[in-house]
């Protein structure tokens, strides 16, 4: 109980520096906001490849490398897309460093979910 409620304060407080990424009255831009689709995207090459990969093999495994990668991907192009738009001058850089510190703190949010909840225990994120 107590992992899922610092989880869902982790995921809160990372929202809300995005949310004043966007809408202090000095910054007024809502660009920042699509950075939720990198949000939305991140884990799912994760959840396919556990769900297709038998982990019980010690080895390493292609399917669940490519996955690691595209996730490395998606994360690293959550975190270039603010700096891309404050270098366009479509945000400022302030409303850059709050996004900027919204992504570090949801995907730590994200990670620290498999880690708490990527087991194969009776309440587990596979049964889905």
């Amino acid at each position: 109980v107590v992992a899922l409620i610092s989880l869902s304060f982790g995921g809160a407080v990372g929202l809300m520096f995005l949310m004043l990424g966007c809408a202090l009255p000095q910054y007024n831009q809502y660009w920042p906001l699509f950075v939720l689709f990198f949000y939305i995207l991140s884990p799912i090459p994760y959840c396919i490849a556990r769900r297709l990969v038998d982990d019980t093999d010690a080895t390493s495994n292609a399917c669940k490398e490519l996955a690691i990668f595209l996730t490395t991907g998606i994360v690293v192009s959550a975190f270039g897309l603010p700096i891309v738009f404050a270098r366009a001058q479509l945000i400022y850089w302030g409303a850059c460093a709050l996004v900027l510190t919204g992504n570090t703190v949801i995907f730590t949010t994200i990670l620290g979910f498999f880690l708490v909840f990527g087991s194969n225990d009776d309440f587990s994120w596979q049964q889905w």
